[in-house]
């Protein structure tokens, strides 16, 4: 039987959307300690640092993930890294859920990071073989939305399921939903459009399967600028979203602006919403323009102008903390350029490993600034309980919020040293662009 052409839409979206259910759940469970801060620090008996420690652990597997899935991904495929990993997270939330103690609870959230950790690069890998190239920052930015979706799920949604049923009811129904979307992806997605008889948007995109070849690809990849560059860039864009909204703005916004913590939830779920929406309207605007590295600086500066006054200057009016939120979350959007930058400051066979590099530097920021922000916070601790759990005032928050902001910092300025590719694809054996 002959090819086809290239796949119907809807079956393109239907393997790309599966891959972004995925990722939806991997978001999920970055950010759901933050509406179960007071819970967890009063079960396992932890403070401030122990807590930003245990959903650290989430990161530190994820992050070593990044490599192996890219390289993965340009070896293996994704299906298989999808099926698996949606199988192990679901080990992981069992271990968590069921935890006597915070170390089996902190296995459990390695576990969880770890398979989380091949979503996000299996599914930009599904969007070069099922999509034309011209919408890859596009699906990136929706990637992206998708994925914060599953945030927003663990903000308000959770907190009420949690108060309704108890956090580890809840976690063991996420147990058994990650079991049943292992079994579906493996049964209808596939790596190649090809393995339906469909033509492959991108054709020459499969490279040796050698343990040489996977050696060179990464050592290739390392070789380019805009790699380490952009991976930083991620690195200060990302790391303040997700460990403001991930874990210390719910209990912040408690103590300091007086609010329920289905408000303050819902306030961190605003910074996340307008951060997904930020990422596909700077998206578009990137594809539409041609344009990465301006588009990119806007961001950034935008960013770093709502994080400063948002995280250290105190008792903002309503209006304003509010505005603040939303014009932060929707400029920090702007990192999820940077893998379609660095896709394509690279040739086309090595997307998946360059993109694992790049996303080790989005992971980077959060691995070390939640456990660093908890500690900050138990060094100016004045000893205030409340229900078991450890109360901190507006000078200890503000203390480790400065870490937020330099890192916001970083990616402004390192963004100018990166080189614009114009939306166009490095070639094989194209030396690296000045």
């Amino acid at each position: 039987m002959g090819q086809k052409g290239y796949p119907p839409v809807s079956f393109a979206w239907l393997v790309w959307g599966l891959g972004a259910l995925f990722y939806f759940t991997a978001f999920y469970h970055r950010v759901a300690p933050a509406v179960m801060t007071d819970r967890l620090m009063a079960e396992f008996h932890i403070g401030a640092a122990a807590l930003g420690n245990f959903t650290a652990f989430y990161f530190y597997s994820y992050f070593l993930m990044q490599l192996p899935t890219g390289i993965l991904a340009d070896h293996w495929g994704p299906r298989k890294l999808l099926t698996a990993g949606s199988l192990v997270a679901a080990c992981g939330t069992f271990l968590f859920a069921s935890a006597p103690s915070i170390a089996p609870a902190n296995l459990g959230r390695l576990l969880i990071g770890g398979a989380s950790g091949v979503a996000f690069i299996s599914l930009l890998r599904l969007s070069v073989c099922w999509f034309p190239a011209r919408f890859y920052a596009t699906l990136s930015g929706l990637a992206l939305l998708l994925g914060v979706s599953g945030a927003i799920v663990a903000g308000v949604p959770l907190h009420l399921l949690v108060e309704r049923f108890g956090w580890r009811p809840v976690m063991f129904t996420a147990a058994a939903i990650h079991l049943l979307l292992g079994a579906v992806i493996w049964w209808i997605v596939r790596d190649d459009p090809a393995a339906r008889d469909y033509r492959n948007h991108a054709p020459d995109l499969k490279t040796a399967h050698s343990p040489q070849s996977i050696l060179a690809g990464l050592i290739t990849v390392l070789r380019y600028k805009n790699t380490w560059l952009l991976a930083l860039v991620c690195c200060g864009v990302t790391g303040p979203v997700i460990a403001f909204a991930g874990l210390w703005g719910v209990p912040y916004f408690t103590t300091h602006y007086g609010m329920s913590a289905t408000a303050a939830s819902t306030l961190t779920s605003t910074l996340l919403l307008c951060y997904a929406a930020g990422g596909v309207l700077f998206s578009f605007l990137s594809d539409r323009t041609g344009l990465r590295k301006p588009v990119l600086i806007l961001g950034t500066l935008l960013a770093l102008a709502g994080w400063t006054p948002l995280l250290l200057v105190p008792a903002l009016p309503a209006w304003l903390l509010f505005t603040l939120v939303v014009i932060t979350g929707f400029a920090s959007g702007c990192g999820i350029i940077c893998f379609a930058f660095v896709k394509e400051s690279v040739p086309s066979g090595l997307a998946g490993t360059v993109s694992g590099v790049c996303n080790m530097g989005s992971m980077m920021g959060p691995i070390l600034l939640q456990p660093a922000l908890g500690w900050m916070l138990d060094r100016h601790w004045q000893g205030t309980m409340a229900g078991g759990a450890r109360i901190y005032d507006l000078a200890a928050y503000r203390s480790g919020f400065c870490l937020l902001v330099a890192f916001a910092l970083l990616s402004t300025l390192l963004i100018g040293f990166a080189t614009e590719t114009r939306c166009r694809q490095t070639a094989p054996g194209e030396p690296d662009r000045p």
